[in-house]
């Protein structure tokens, strides 16, 4: 029996009943399963992130004169060197963690990533980085696809979701992934307290246990619940895990706390999807000394080190890497609101131990009439394509070969980033 509907749990497990349709992710955990220690960290931008801003050529006069309010000052932005073109490039003031771990060389940024003819809307355009598949935005993601490669059954918690609805990247036919948002509050839901709630959950753990032979559904269900049951205890390690580092106390960096708990609590997940949202800038953007952009800004990087800095103090960052995306890039040139509309390439990071950090691919010159730009001279022409890089992530660290799962062959030209 095969069920792949886009469900999973809010909040918290309640006993599953034959009137519910239980989600596939709460299938049987395997026992002694050796999963490697690898582990994968996706932070997505939802909004669709300002690359310019983020890496920024600030030598080039066309960055200035096209973005007069919103432009980062060249003595502001925390240098990188040069990228294979020669040209200058710095990050955003605000993203100084990052730059720490770009110094000690295991931060990689990839310019100019995305697809031809990128989608301007949010929805379709992050279903496109979800599937792989800038011709269609429906059907399974990528992450999903290769947790589909996991030995059978699969492991309750081989994926982690921090947001509140499983994006499409880890939808799959066979392996669901829950969304925990809140790992303090995914608990057993009872409406009794003490010792009437531990009877209640050790009747549905028996009644769980029940093979239920020759009922198919029943069985189903009744595993399903089980493996739920099962992951309670798991996500209460991670979620007491006590920090080596202060995080930010922001959702972001909450989030990027409680996935730090689980990879030192050893509880096994391959994938974890962590999301921060708020990069739709079309409005008062602002430069380098605050407003939206800035505080962004601010947010990613210092989350991101805190995280960086727990986990190297644990020993683990050579087990873990991060990949940072977005689903577009932002208008070269700002518009009259003091902000950006959507565009088309963007950057994409990653971070971690084995990661090798430097500078991947060219800067678009901005001038009107370049090569490197696209519709009119008003977005940057990609020269990577997105896929090149999960191809690099698949068959060089997560140990699986990336042509089935990405449906074609996009290890020519991927940036070498491990």
């Amino acid at each position: 029996m095969r069920i792949s509907r886009r469900l999973f749990i809010r909040d918290g497990v309640a006993t599953v009943t034959l009137g519910l349709a239980a989600p596939a992710f709460l299938s049987a955990i395997a026992e002694a399963q050796g999963l490697p220690s690898r582990r994968l960290v996706v932070v997505y931008l939802g909004g669709g992130n300002d690359a310019l801003n983020t890496l920024i050529s600030y030598q080039d006069a066309n960055y200035y004169s096209r973005r007069p309010t919103i432009a980062i000052p060249a003595g502001q932005v925390l240098q990188v060197g040069a990228d294979a073109s020669g040209r200058p490039l710095g990050l955003h003031p605000r993203l100084g963690g990052l730059w720490n771990v770009f110094n000690e060389g295991r931060l990689a940024v990839v310019q100019r990533t995305g697809y031809a003819n990128s989608s301007r809307s949010h929805f379709e355009a992050t279903d496109i980085w979800g599937t792989a598949n800038p011709q269609s935005s429906t059907g399974s993601g990528w992450l999903g696809r290769y947790l589909d490669t996991l030995p059978r059954p699969a492991d309750a918690l081989a994926a982690w979701n921090t947001s509140g609805e499983t994006p499409r990247a880890l939808l799959s036919g066979q392996t669901g992934v829950p969304a925990i948002p809140n790992g303090s509050t995914y608990t057993y839901a009872s409406p009794n307290r003490g010792s009437a709630a531990l009877e209640e959950r050790s009747a549905a753990q028996i009644m769980s246990a029940n093979p239920a032979s020759g009922r198919p559904h029943l069985a189903f269900v009744n595993s399903t619940s089980r493996a739920a049951l099962e992951t309670l205890d798991r996500v209460a390690q991670a979620t007491s895990y006590t920090p080596t580092i202060a995080y930010p106390n922001t959702g972001f960096g909450l989030a990027l706390r409680t996935v730090a708990g689980a990879i030192v609590r050893g509880i096994g997940s391959r994938v974890y999807w962590v999301q921060t949202g708020g990069f739709d800038t079309h409005a008062q953007q602002g430069a380098a000394g605050g407003a939206a952009y800035s505080n962004l800004m601010g947010t990613l990087g210092d989350g991101l080190w805190a995280f960086y800095s727990d986990v190297r103090n644990q020993g683990l960052i050579n087990d873990t890497t991060v990949i940072v995306f977005s689903e577009f890039g932002r208008r070269i040139s700002e518009n009259g609101s003091g902000g950006t509309d959507h565009g088309a390439a963007g950057v994409m990071m990653a971070m971690g131990g084995m990661v090798r950090g430097g500078l991947h691919g060219t800067a678009a010159l901005l001038a009107p009439g370049s090569p490197t730009l696209e519709n009119n001279s008003g977005d940057v022409r990609y020269e990577t394509d997105f896929r090149s890089v999960y191809a690099r992530v698949l068959d060089q660290w997560l140990g699986v070969n990336s042509i089935p799962i990405l449906n074609g062959d996009f290890r020519a030209g991927a940036p070498a980033i491990f």
